[in-house]
């Protein structure tokens, strides 16, 4: 009961953890807008603070291929200019620009033509592909980026849907043909909260109501003069509904128009970014996965116990016995004393594997600290990407530690050999697959490709930075003096015995996945879900939570059969305490093909292609990130049992 009490505590913790508001860095401190300007005299002089709207990427979850705002022939500014972006931008995909959205603070706004645009068949065809694939306009303004509400049918509150969809497929009424539609008018609500004070003003919300309108005019075109006849602010006449659509075909002409409304709000600034972290259904997040954690410890719980104590029970036997006859009539773990640490084949690549598990391990944890402490907030786009990524780079000096102590503990001598093939093997295998999805995505034209001056960073972060962190900290671990077993090993290995069908290693290994993927998978569906289905994902206090779970899960069943293992009189350990945590990538992956047919509605072979090679890549470091906790779990275990008993 205690043990139950103290983890529901650990557990509100962290929930609060995650409840609670977190700060902004500087780079994102809150801006005041002023209704007016004025001079040394307090006489107005401007009206409002202009409020620049930025463009940024069109996204799909039918195709996961981002593509910039401006690739559709959309109203460009005279000069297009590119805001700076950081790393984890660039490698999503986003690309900030400036638009015609040029909005004065507080002052409403009625019928803004942007421009026309006449349709060829080029463009025309390019407005079908894009609403045929269901893309939606992303925009930003003061940080925040704009949103769709919805009502909830079964309560007061909305659901925000991240930017707008650039038209919709439908017919007229005693219709059976389908017609392409553009939302060409754009009803924008700006929210902001209002200092008594200094009567200055943050922004706290943007929403967008998109419509699709055929505006009409009288007499030719004049950009200056000419009037809409309907949508017209002289005449307080303005758009309320579509049911007077814009087609996309060749020829037609199109008018892009916006309103402006602004509306006072109680919501304060620091809070403003809960609207869009609560996308998702809390109540069943939660419960999920709280049951799921608890479940799973508790299982790993009664394993623990049952190992123990039948540990505990085979220790106090050995040491009793007293004649070496006696000794000999005994079979279990002891008899494999001297082979257990007896290297095993190609221990290189293993203490490869095993350092690259503690780099990634090292990332995965000071990233979640990061996190939960508020420094990777989501107005800080590709912040977390940014950041697992120089936490990478400079994990490398752990990396090279520990493969080269394990290395020098198997007698081996070439230590630069080992720090190369460190540093080289993971990154390598990542960025063969890594060039050819890129090279796909090139293909179709897409902002996600990763453009070659990125290409260049992220090689010399490689080459230039992590390569010679693993050589030095290989150089460190070199110098430390040897790991000593606790037992000598023979000269001449002991043949192990046929084993039963259940200690098959294959059979062993698939078993042994299963535990640790269970304490992951229901977290495992929202991760999913916000990363290819465009949602935010910021509960990062349940994600700590599931990561200790994951370690002790992995720790535990891991040991528990690497126990039965030597009690079958089987020594080699080494490979297969690595495999069996690290045998829940395969389950992961395969939910991950089970999430692709169930829930994503990809139709593109190149958009699959994606998919899958992405996913094949989070695969593979979540096998080295758990192959390595259950490595040394395993390690640990084997030294710990066999410095407990009487060897004579």
């Amino acid at each position: 009961m205690a043990f139950l009490r103290s983890l529901a505590f650990s557990a509100v913790l962290l929930l609060l953890i995650h409840a609670a508001h977190c700060f902004y860095l500087p780079g994102v401190a809150p801006q005041d807008f002023q209704k007016y300007l004025t001079d040394f005299f307090n006489i107005s002089l401007v009206q409002g603070d202009p409020l620049q709207v930025k463009v940024n990427k069109l996204t799909s979850t039918k195709t996961q291929l981002p593509y910039s705002y401006y690739s559709l022939p959309y109203c460009p500014p005279q000069k297009i200019q590119d805001s700076a972006e950081n790393l984890g931008e660039v490698l999503r995909g986003d690309r900030i620009e400036n638009s015609l959205y040029v909005f004065k603070m507080r002052e409403p706004q009625m019928c803004n033509v942007v421009c026309n645009l006449k349709l060829n068949a080029k463009t025309a065809k390019q407005f079908k592909e894009k609403i045929n694939d269901e893309y939606r306009v992303n925009m930003i303004l003061d940080n925040l980026p704009l949103v769709v509400p919805i009502k909830r049918n079964d309560q007061d509150s909305n659901v925000y849907q991240l930017g707008f969809h650039v038209g919709l497929k439908g017919q007229y009424s005693g219709s059976k043909e389908e017609k392409y539609f553009i939302h060409n008018h754009l009803a924008f609500i700006v929210k902001y909260h209002k200092d008594i004070q200094t009567e200055s003003a943050r922004i706290v919300g943007f929403e967008v109501k998109p419509l699709s309108v055929k505006h009409e005019y009288e007499g030719k075109w004049d950009e200056k003069k000419t009037r809409l006849t309907t949508c017209d602010p002289h005449a307080k006449h303005t758009v309320v509904n579509s049911n007077n659509p814009q087609e996309v075909e060749e020829n037609k002409e199109i008018i892009f128009t916006y309103d402006v409304e602004f509306q006072e709000s109680d919501v304060k600034w620091a809070s403003r970014w809960d609207a869009y972290l609560l996308m998702n259904d809390d109540q069943i997040h939660w419960f999920s996965i709280v049951n799921s954690l608890m479940i799973v410890l508790f299982l790993s719980g009664m394993l623990a116990m049952i190992m123990l104590r039948t540990l505990y029970r085979d220790i106090a036997k050995y040491n009793e016995l007293e004649t070496q006859e006696e000794a000999q009539e005994e079979t279990g773990w002891k008899l494999v004393h001297g082979d257990v640490f007896r290297p095993p084949n190609n221990s290189d690549l293993l203490c490869v594997y095993v350092g690259t598990g503690v780099q990634f391990f090292g990332m995965a944890l000071v990233t979640m600290m990061f996190a939960i402490l508020g420094f990777l907030s989501p107005s800080n786009r590709g912040g977390l990407m940014t950041v697992m990524l120089m936490l990478w780079v400079f994990m490398g000096i752990f990396a090279g530690y520990s493969s080269t102590r394990l290395y020098k503990m198997f007698k081996g001598s070439e230590w630069k050999k080992i720090a190369l093939r460190t540093s080289i093997v993971f990154p390598a295998v990542v960025s063969a697959i890594f060039f050819v999805l890129n090279a796909l995505i090139w293909g179709q034209k897409s902002s996600g490709a990763v453009p070659f001056g990125t290409m260049f960073a992220l090689i010399f972060l490689w080459f230039g930075i992590s390569v010679p962190l693993v050589f030095l900290g290989s150089y460190v671990g070199f110098k430390k003096p040897a790991i000593e077993n606790p037992v000598k090993t023979n000269k001449i290995p002991r043949q192990i015995p046929e084993q039963a069908w259940y200690m098959n290693p294959v059979f062993s290994v698939l078993i042994g996945g299963i535990l640790p993927f269970g304490a992951v998978f229901i977290e495992l569906f929202f991760i999913l879900t916000s990363i290819w289905l465009n949602q935010f994902y910021y509960i990062f206090g349940f994600l700590f939570l599931v990561f200790i779970i994951l370690i002790i899960t992995c720790a535990e069943i891991t040991i528990v059969l690497c126990y039965f293992q030597l009690c079958s009189e089987d020594y080699l350990w080494w490979w297969r305490s690595y495999l069996t945590a690290g045998s829940s990538a395969l389950y992961l992956f395969l939910y991950a093909t089970f999430y692709f047919f169930t829930k994503l509605e990809i139709t593109k072979l190149v958009s699959a292609i994606l998919y899958f090679g992405y996913m094949l890549i989070a695969s593979y470091a979540f096998f080295v990130v758990t192959g390595t906790i259950g490595f040394y779990a395993c390690f640990w275990f084997t030294r710990l049992i066999y410095s407990s008993v009487k060897i004579d």
